[in-house]
């Protein structure tokens, strides 16, 4: 279906979409404003009260100053779109031997003080080498003095190249203050001392010894003089803090004689002090882990490189090098271990609580009783037993449940259970399903439910002897007495009006206005529906589908096609009341595809002739949706206005509509897609739709739409244990009570996401209990239902609820709780209830489960230390903080597509993933490792692969080697590069053949087609790429990760103070 013109009534709030040559999608565009945003922060504008400094005696240190930077700073006009810093021949994915890299100014949040290290809690899954000793940290970091040479001041990323001039700080009114002190007023330091914030030029250390975290930066070069500095506030002067069972923590730096610094290696560390728990080894994760090389494609800089858009200044002094970024946690490292540490075994669902390997691990799953976690993953797999302590924890509970999740080759899908006429065994207090954790007892007569532990019968026919042990002899050969997941035959008992489903049909509304016949959408869609249609989803084994098709055709009025198969030609019936809908023919309109094949393809042949000449740009929208309605349920009723009103009735009737929309201008998404929403279909967006560069993406998107297995008329409940109960559900679907989650249609992509809360307390011994029950209609047309089983573990210590989360699931949760905030809220209140709800995790983490430290650490729990990044991602998405070029319609399309993703989508959605493709060799059938999604691990001489699920880019920096240009584009040199381009040259050589492989197997990954845009270093279309690089400081406003990083730790102090 596509809607191409006129919208519906709405208030009048569209707004023209600015697109890109070449790139005709609706989702951001345009060029940044000529002045950078404010940041979100108001705590970033200057200094912080509360946190003054005052230097210690005899430590150098650099004189207050609140002024501008110094004249010599080669800096930008605001406003000149530009990639940045870097000209030919710059690498970005380290410091220059020549150049110190700068980060954007908004992105600089230290002043005067480094931000402490982040220290995270171990966790047992994670088995890495010894942690490096209290005092070599403690000798690390007492090395460290702020103050040397200063270097120039590039101009900022992002904003500008070209002549120097003055340009504004674009995070606000602190050019020089500290982030956490500030300067007295009126006074400035000597240019001979370092001016630049510590975010941008990190403070070089004496040479570490080889134990601890640090590892040194990519390329060699002399080390600068070691480095002494005041301590944060609250720091202690003791000596190294003793370690505990649930992270270990660097101590603060010791106490120094006046006028001393520290120069060359500390001498041998003093024996380590511990007081673990056994079983959980200290680990130094967070920052200062086992010492690594660089971080894979981590490249080192190519001495002696040119710098374009500065203009040469006079000798400086050698810059002090840059710390290692993995000083911060990385996503891309955390991923790396998780994949070396937990892909190579298969995960066992036979043990209470596992946490899973994360969604970005390739695994087997072995169902031995629990639901395998491509069905469930939750927030934490180790509740509180009581509501207090979960209301101090403040982390969510949250399950996000697929029920019909597509498995790899490799995993059995459900076992198919027929208990006949009696129908499936239950509970007959609470109606749970029977499941391996019920309890038989008196011999196998009787079974206690798991869930409300009512005693019920076992009917004769389903008797069987317990063994020694107290388990049935049946147990192994009974899915649904050994398995996490299975599925039930239903009887008719579980059908409407007590009668079995007729099987399913698929209507196809086509849009025949001018629009759509002259961009050449309609015989695009012909064309293709003549093959699509042989491939419908069908059951297991079946030769043929059993689903039957229609065709209407709609501008103002709707065209109804009988193509009965004993009928020559199609015949036209025309319905131009549109105000009182019917369906004109009954006999005729719904049909098996095989039967009338040939009546099929006459008609597709004559739809874009009978339409050629069209001049008709008005279309209808509610009508048609009504009249599809009508004919699947074959009653004659009059239409109702409001959407709302009409999801109901789809609903209620299993009618289920998947929407494509062609927009050339705002067409009111939000509205639009209340129907689809609403009966659990799809929305798919193509903005200014031309077949030479959109038809793949659209064809694609319509095979998939088409061929992919669809539960019809579905009706889910979870059930839980006594002491927990679901209270809150989001998704693309209907609730008519507080219970039951009503899905007209659900396919294997769609979750629904269920928060639970306490109404009673838990016990440790039982733990809680889930079951996940949908009753549904096969494409075959029969009535299943298919369960899934998970426990959990339960626990009277905070620290187990911290060593047992999954963080990709909590932001799965947070950001569809924030995404349908926005609807009834200020989206200023929605993004403060997320930050102080993280804040208030970490806080209550660092003051219950965390031994007594310095306050200036930012201390965090293994299993969330990606929090603040992920957390970040989401608030900088464009629901939350929309640029001036996000458009009403693109919020809406993104604010609902997110609402259904699973865990997997929105990790990728909201941390893109940036794959270099040079740098592994061309024989390696391995996907290249990927890189932080940040402008600085870009190498002007590399090309890198970006995609979020939505949207792939291949960014071809500017100093590519010509052979490289040669074999992907089949032109001879950068220049000549298409910018813009959707499609690469079929070229017969090893690098093409890989790249366009790569590409083809990261679309099959995803649920949406993505398609490719070539984006060339420093043209136009590279700011769009940037906004997807997410730990950058963002030109909405967004704050750059070390920024966000450093405020969630101010929020945690101002907690806990």
């Amino acid at each position: 279906m596509n809607v191409n013109q006129s919208a519906p009534p709405v208030p009048p709030f569209g707004q023209p979409q600015p697109v890109y040559t070449g790139y005709h999608q609706s989702s951001y565009g345009g060029q940044p404003g000529s002045t950078a945003p404010p940041t979100p922060y108001g705590a970033y504008n200057g200094p912080v009260p509360g946190y003054q400094q005052t230097p210690l005696p005899g430590v150098s240190r650099a004189p207050p100053s609140s002024e501008a930077p110094p004249a010599s700073t080669a800096q930008a006009p605001c406003g000149q779109a530009a990639y940045g810093q870097f000209g030919q021949g710059d690498v970005q994915n380290g410091p220059s031997s020549t150049v110190q890299m700068q980060r954007f100014p908004g992105s600089q949040p230290f002043g005067s003080v480094p931000l402490a290290p982040v220290v995270s809690q171990p966790t047992v899954l994670q088995p890495y080498g010894p942690p490096p000793t209290s005092a070599q940290v403690t000798a690390q970091l007492a090395g460290m003095q702020i103050g040397g040479a200063v270097a120039p001041a590039l101009p900022p990323v992002g904003l500008g190249y070209g002549p120097p001039t003055s340009l504004a700080s674009a995070s606000g009114s602190f050019p020089n203050s500290g982030l956490y002190g500030s300067y007295p007023q009126g006074q400035a330091p000597p240019l001979s001392q370092a001016q630049g914030h510590l975010g941008a030029q990190p403070p070089q250390r004496s040479a570490p010894p080889q134990a601890s975290g640090f590892t040194s930066p990519a390329s060699g070069g002399p080390r600068m003089p070691s480095m002494t500095g005041p301590l944060l506030p609250g720091q202690g002067f003791g000596g190294p803090s003793v370690s505990q069972p649930n992270h270990v923590s660097s101590p603060p730096p010791q106490a120094l004689p006046p006028g001393t610094q520290m120069t060359g290696p500390p001498g041998p560390p003093p024996p380590m002090h511990s007081s673990q728990q056994p079983g959980y080894q200290l680990q130094q994760n967070g920052s200062f882990g086992p010492v690594r090389g660089p971080q894979p494609n981590y490249g080192s800089p190519y001495p002696g490189a040119p710098t374009f858009g500065s203009q040469p200044g006079p000798p400086q002094p050698l810059p002090p090098k840059r710390l290692d970024p993995d000083a911060i946690p990385s996503p891309i490292q955390v991923i790396e271990d998780d994949r070396n540490n937990r892909g190579s075994e298969p995960f066992v669902t036979g043990v209470r609580g596992q946490v899973p390997p994360l969604v970005t691990t390739n695994f087997l799953v072995k169902d031995q009783g629990n639901a395998s976690p491509r069905y469930i993953r939750c927030t934490s797999y180790n509740i509180p037993c009581t509501s207090d302590m979960a209301k101090q924890a403040q982390v969510p509970l949250a399950a996000v449940i697929k029920p019909l999740a597509r498995l790899p080759p490799e995993e059995a899908s459900p076992y198919v259970v027929d208990h006949g006429e009696s129908g499936p065994l239950r509970c007959n207090r609470c109606k749970a399903y029977m499941c391996p954790f019920m309890q038989f007892v008196e011999g196998g007569r009787r079974f206690q439910c798991c869930f409300c532990s009512c005693i019920n019968d076992v009917p004769p026919q389903y008797f069987q002897h317990l063994d020694h042990t107290g388990k049935r002899v049946d147990a192994y050969d009974r899915p649904e007495l050994s398995l996490g997941s299975y599925e039930f035959l239903a009887t008719v008992d579980y059908c409407k009006n007590n009668k079995f489903p007729s099987p399913p049909a698929f209507i196809f509304m086509i849009d025949v206005s001018y629009n759509a016949i002259r961009s050449g959408l309609v015989r695009l869609l012909c064309e293709e529906l003549k093959s699509l249609l042989d491939f419908l989803p069908r059951e297991g084994g079946a030769e043929e589908s059993a689903i039957r098709v229609g065709f209407v055709t709609y501008n103002k009025v709707l065209h109804f096609y009988n193509v009965k198969s004993s009928l020559a030609q199609p015949q036209m019936m025309v319905v131009s009341d549109v105000a009182d809908m019917f369906v004109p023919l009954l006999d005729g309109f719904l049909v098996n595809v095989s039967e009338s094949r040939a009546v099929i393809t006459s008609l597709l042949d004559q739809i874009p002739e009978m339409f050629a000449d069209t001049r008709e740009t008005e279309t209808v929208f509610a009508p048609v949706i009504q009249a599809g309605m009508e004919a699947l349920k074959t009653l004659f009723q009059p239409q109702t206005g409001a959407y709302q009103t009409l999801a109901k009735e789809c609903v209620a009737q299993g009618c289920c509509v998947d929407l494509f929309l062609f927009p050339n201008q705002y067409v009111d998404v939000a509205t639009l897609s209340v129907v689809p929403q609403l009966t659990g279909g799809s929305v798919y967006k193509y903005a200014c739709f031309q077949v030479e560069n959109d038809q793949e993406r659209f064809l694609s998107d319509l095979r998939r739409d088409v061929q992919k297995v669809v539960g019809f008329d579905a009706v889910m409940r979870v059930r839980t244990s006594t002491g927990i109960r679901a209270v809150d559900f989001f998704g693309a679907f209907y609730m008519s009570n507080t219970t039951d989650v009503e899905l007209a249609g659900l396919d294997g992509d769609k979750t629904v996401t269920v928060e639970f809360k306490h109404d009673d307390r838990l016990n440790e011994e039982s733990g809680a209990l889930l079951q996940c029950a949908l009753l549904y209609t096969s494409c075959a047309g029969q009535r299943r239902l298919r369960i899934h089983n998970l426990a959990l573990n339960c626990c009277t210590q905070l620290a187990d609820l911290y060593r047992n989360c999954e963080t990709d699931t909590l932001i799965n949760y947070m950001a569809k709780f924030a995404y349908r905030g926005v609807l009834n809220s200020p989206v200023k209140t929605v993004r403060d209830t997320l930050i102080t709800q993280c804040a208030q995790i970490l806080a209550c983490y660092r003051k219950n489960c965390a031994s007594p430290s310095s306050a200036g650490q930012l201390i965090l729990p293994e299993c969330m230390k990606l929090l603040p990044v992920y957390l970040n991602c989401v608030l900088k998405s464009d629901v939350l903080q929309p640029g001036a070029e996000v458009t009403t319609d693109d919020r809406a399309y993104v604010r609902q597509l997110v609402t259904s993703m699973d865990v997997a989508e929105t990790n990728v959605f909201f941390y893109p993933r940036l794959l270099p493709l040079t740098k592994s060799p061309i024989e390696s059938a391995t996907e290249p490792p990927a890189v932080r999604a940040s402008e600085e691990r870009l190498s002007n001489g590399d090309i890198y692969l970006l995609e979020n699920g939505l949207n792939l880019f291949l960014w071809v920096g500017a100093s590519v080697q010509q052979g490289v240009v040669q074999s992907l584009f089949s032109v001879s040199s950068f220049s000549q590069i298409t910018s813009g381009l959707s499609v690469l040259p079929v070229l017969d050589n090893p690098l093409s053949k890989k790249v366009r492989g790569l590409i083809d197997g990261l679309r099959a990954q995803r649920s949406r087609y993505m398609k490719l845009i070539v984006v060339k270093q420093e043209d136009k279309l590279e700011m769009l790429f940037k906004h997807f690089l997410v730990e950058d400081k963002s030109l909405s406003g967004g704050a750059s990760y070390v920024d966000f990083l450093c405020h969630m730790h101010k929020e945690i102090r101002q907690l806990l103070s």
